[in-house]
Parts: C-alpha cells; structure tokens; sequence
C-alpha cells in the first residue's frame, strides 16, 4: 500500500473512534440525566465542565505540538481519553462525575488539535480535497456509537459496562493504528500565539468556528433531551442518530459541494439548512417533523468546522498546528456558552423554545462568511 494511503486510511480510523467515543458518551446524557435527579439547569451547568477544561486544554496541545510529531500527543491522548471514559460509567457522586467529564474533555481537546493538525497537513500531499470525508468518519463513528447504544439501551445494558466496551475498543486500535500515522510533521516556524490586535483572517475563521460550536454541540448534549422530554420518544437516541447520518452524508459529500458551488455558497447553505431544520423541529414538535428537521440541521452544520479548519491551514501568520488550536479556542467557546445556554433558557421558558439559538447561529454564517470572502477578495485584487 503506497504511503500517502497508509496514513490516511490510519489518520481515519482516529477520527472514525474519536466520533465513537464522543457519541458513546453523548448518546447517554439521557441516562446520566436521570441517574442523578439533574433539572435541565444541573444538567448545564454538569456539561459546563466540558467546555473548561477543554479550554484549559488548548494552550497545552499547542504546546504539544511545537515539542512533538502530532502523532505521539494524538496516541497519547486518545489512550488518555478511552480510559477517561470509562470513569464517566463508574462516577457515584456529582463531584466524580463531573471530575470524569473534565478529563475526558481535557484528553479529546489534545487528541482533536492533534488529528486535525495531521489532517491539514496530509491534505496538502493530495491533488483533491480529502479533509471533510476526514469528518465524514468522524461523524460516521458517531453513528456507531449511538447505534451501538442504541442497542444496549434496548437490552437494559448498564453504562458502566457499555463505556467500558468502548474503552477496550479504543486502547485496541490506538495501539495497532499509531505505528502507521503520519511522522516528521512537527512546524519549527509559526508556533508562537502572538498577542495584540486579532488577526482578522484567523478571526472570521474563529467567529465562524464560534456558531458552528454552539449548533453543533448543543445538538450533541440536547437532542436526546428532545426527543424524551418533549416528543416523550422511548427510543430517545433517534433524534441524535438521525442528526449523526445526516452530518456524516454531509461531510462525505462536502468536498464534491465544495468543488461545485465554492466556500461561500456552502456557508451560506448551512445557515439556511439549520434555520430551516430547527423552525420545522421547534413548530410541529411531533416525531417525524423533527426527525427531518435534524437531519437538515445535520446536514447544515457538518461541513462548516471541516471547511473552516481548511482555511486555518493557508494562515501566513501561523502554522497550521497553531492556527487549527487558535480557531478552535473560538469553538470551545461556543462549546462553553451552547449547551449551558439551552439548559438555562430551558428551565426559564422550555426545551423548544431554547433551540430557537441554534437557528441564530446557524443564520451568523452568512454574515462572517461575507465578510470573511469579501476582505480576502480585496487582499487578492490589491496583491
């Protein structure tokens, strides 16, 4: 098998297992919800604690990667992340849970800046755009582990031993799959966070990054809250499941959209597709309305965080490692003020009402989207 090949079909069974495990742990929110007694304003401020820690784990993937090829912290820190999963299954008591939950979301911020890192890099060996079927994987993992929930649910499985089946999986593939990684990529220029006024490229980038986090995770955490609390669904995950397809469908097909109608009109797109999905999931609040709402917030949403990590890595200010970290401290912003935000609006007004911020931040991309192409036009025409 050539090289380049090699890498990408390794690279893709990290972001495959990254999507697995995420959704394992999402998947089963409903669960913890009801473990613990939480209101929607507990459940908030509980899934507060992946936000922060993740943040407080950028500065330290960034430093990863100026010190190290991206594949050892990616290794490293998805065995880190498998075992961190499984203390979510065993957490007793609020304190553990949430202690689990930050280390889970501290190891997945390292191992993500990592694995996109060796993404953008790999797509610059390869004539046609491979990045978003990266995602696609990603999401497609998701798929999995909500079916593989899904499944354990119906038997009465507990989550102690669903979380750890997973953590096995993980360490398993993790240990065959490193050795074939992508080396000899760490940036020796472009690694230092220069401070003073915003680069307005990586800015965009970020804003954008922002939205698209707050839809995107928010729909992660709540989707299975919709589905029990106010379509009263027994099979609570459909809702995420359906989301999870039609992010990845979305994302296998992003690059050939990308190529068809160009960036622009795929940003635009999304916002239209999410504002469309939440007013028919918020307005017939039924099975099969929101069923097909979610699949066109699914689709809206998958290819805007792939596209725009793209864009990260043509930064000339930065190198892509430290771009993609940059840009995704804009993301773990929204990841910190999205799903907090919907458990706070729920508990004042409703759950239904609350996802009506999912539609303002997918109708956001097409204002920074604007401003984003028209400055860089403007750069190309004067340069």
């Amino acid at each position: 098998m050539d090289l380049q090949v090699r890498q990408r079909v390794a690279l893709s069974a990290f972001f495959f297992l990254s999507g697995f495990s995420f959704s394992s742990w999402a998947s089963r929110i409903p669960t913890i919800k009801t473990a613990f007694g939480f209101n929607e304003a507990e459940l908030g401020t509980v899934l507060l604690a992946m936000p922060i820690s993740s943040l407080i784990g950028l500065p330290f993937s960034g430093w990863l990667l100026t010190k190290f090829d991206s594949r050892v912290p990616l290794s490293v820190g998805f065995l880190l992340h498998a075992a961190c999963l499984s203390l979510i299954g065993f957490a007793t008591t609020t304190t553990t849970l949430v202690m689990a939950v930050c280390l889970f979301s501290f190891s997945m911020r390292i191992l993500n800046i990592a694995m996109n890192t060796q993404a953008i890099t790999l797509q610059k060996q390869f004539d046609r755009k491979i990045n978003g079927s990266f995602h696609g994987l990603w999401s497609t993992g998701g798929i999995a582990g909500v079916g593989f929930t899904t499944l354990l649910v119906a038997f009465n499985v507990a989550i102690s031993p669903h979380l750890m089946a997973v953590t096995f999986i993980i360490i398993l593939a993790t240990l065959f799959s490193s050795r074939f990684l992508l080396q000899n990529d760490r940036s020796t220029a472009g690694n230092k966070l220069r401070f003073g006024k915003p680069d307005p490229y990586i800015l965009y980038l970020g804003l954008l990054v922002f939205f698209a986090a707050i839809c995107e995770g928010g729909m992660f955490d709540w989707s299975g809250i919709y589905f029990k609390e106010v379509l009263k669904v027994d099979l609570f995950t459909a809702g995420y499941l359906i989301f999870m397809a039609f992010m990845a469908l979305s994302r296998f097909l992003s690059d050939r959209i990308i190529d068809k109608i160009g960036m622009p009109a795929t940003y635009m797109f999304s916002a239209v597709f999410i504002f469309l999905g939440i007013g028919l999931s918020t307005l017939f609040p039924s099975f099969w309305p929101a069923m097909l709402g979610f699949s066109l917030v699914g689709f809206g949403t998958a290819a805007v965080i792939p596209m725009t990590f793209t864009l990260a890595g043509a930064s000339k200010k930065y190198s892509p490692g430290m771009a993609i970290s940059i840009i995704a401290t804009y993301g773990m912003v929204g990841m910190l003020i999205g799903p907090p935000l919907i458990g706070y609006l729920a508990h004042a007004f409703n759950l239904r009402v609350s996802f009506i911020a999912f539609a303002f931040a997918g109708f956001m991309f097409i204002p920074i989207s604007t401003l984003f192409f028209r400055k860089e036009a403007r750069l190309a025409t004067a340069g």
